[in-house]
């Protein structure tokens, strides 16, 4: 049961119908992995906080710069030179007390990543490197946990999520949608430049996804690609097909077409 003082915090969320008294426990029950406490981190960790997500697992090596402030707004001037992680964590305390926050301030690798993927209801990809995304990738699919990535750059940003926890012969993976040893120029913030509402667009939208696959909501829709031009005010979503031959999960996967693989697999923003 809800004690009357969740009940009224979370008042306009239980009134939803496909959430009820049933999904706010399911959220309180939740333990959400965040990997990456940037501009996406931010967005997605406050929201996430403010619905109710039980547990947070914020994981980033990173401090506080003041270039980062333009973007990553959950980060006050006082936070300078502090650990991501806990300046966040402060700020998520103090947004709602009643959740549990633990921090891991240090890059994810091959031995500390499979631990904390294993703990994890849920898993944003909120960082800002390939090898990272592809990790956590493999990582994922191998402990069946469902991934939200998300990355942004310049006016342009991108979602999608990847139901792991029900293996499906349609299923895709990030590794379909950008093959590793693909020959990409990586994109970074610090030479292109990103516009800071694009984001929080971005990491919002991991936010949703991730409440719309822990209350069970029949609209949530695995391997569908949405891309944000924030010039254009323009959304396209794309679905994103498995490659038969993606060395993560190919094997029993379904073809993809020539022009659809050229379409969905060869771009990335991070």
């Amino acid at each position: 049961m809800l004690s009357d003082a969740s009940f009224k915090r979370y008042q306009r969320l239980i009134c939803l119908p496909e959430v009820g008294e049933s999904g706010q426990k399911k959220l309180r029950d939740a333990s959400v992995l965040i990997i990456g406490c940037g501009g996406l981190g931010n967005a997605a960790a406050l929201y996430l906080s403010a619905s109710g997500i039980g547990k947070l697992v914020l994981c980033d090596d990173d401090v506080v710069e003041v270039s980062n402030m333009s973007r990553q707004v959950a980060f006050r001037n006082d936070d300078l030179q502090q650990a991501k992680v806990i300046a966040l964590a402060q700020q998520l305390r103090s947004l709602n007390p009643d959740i549990h926050i633990r921090t891991v301030q240090r890059r994810m690798d091959e031995t500390s990543l499979p631990l904390e993927v294993s703990l994890a209801d849920v898993v944003l990809d909120c960082s800002d490197n390939l090898h990272t995304r592809h990790l956590i990738n493999q990582v994922c699919l191998n402990n069946s946990v469902p991934l939200i990535s998300g990355a942004a750059i310049g006016w342009n940003g991108q979602v999608i999520a990847f139901d792991f926890s029900r293996p499906s012969a349609h299923q895709s993976c990030y590794a379909c949608m950008v093959p590793k040893g693909t020959a990409i120029k990586a994109n970074n913030c610090s030479e292109i430049g990103v516009i800071g509402p694009v984001v929080g667009t971005i990491g919002n939208l991991q936010a949703l996804l991730t409440l719309q696959y822990l209350v069970s909501l029949n609209e949530f829709m695995p391997n569908q690609l949405y891309k944000f031009d924030g010039k254009c005010m323009d959304w396209q979503k794309l679905k994103l097909l498995a490659d038969p031959d993606c060395p993560v999960c190919g094997g029993k996967r379904q073809s993809v077409s020539e022009q659809e693989e050229t379409l969905l697999c060869r771009q990335l923003s991070v």
